[in-house]
């Protein structure tokens, strides 16, 4: 997990993406938080999800499974509801597909 959380947080720091990183750890409202707005789909058969899971606000993106597959096909930024930088892979690979 914590590898996972590096991985992902290491990302948007590199690309300046801003963010904020919730514990569950050590707050329990967190904890709260997340099991309450992870959908059902997106929950194991039994226990609670486990980070890291990413959120656009309450809006809940996905795991990261989903985050890694996203960054593979060069598609972060539409993953995470945003709009990719001018001169990013992700915004040429938009770009050629309009064209």
């Amino acid at each position: 997990i914590k590898k996972q959380q590096q991985d992902v947080l290491g990302f948007l720091e590199a690309n300046k993406i801003e963010f904020e990183e919730k514990d569950i750890a050590a707050n329990e409202e967190n904890r709260k938080w997340m099991r309450e707005n992870v959908p059902e789909e997106s929950r194991p058969a039994s226990g609670n999800p486990l980070p890291p899971r990413l959120f656009n606000d309450s809006r809940y993106l996905g795991d990261y499974e989903a985050f890694f597959e996203a960054r593979e096909n060069n598609a972060v930024y539409a993953f995470l509801g945003l709009t990719a930088p001018p001169g990013s892979k992700e915004a040429e690979a938009l770009a050629k597909q309009q064209a």
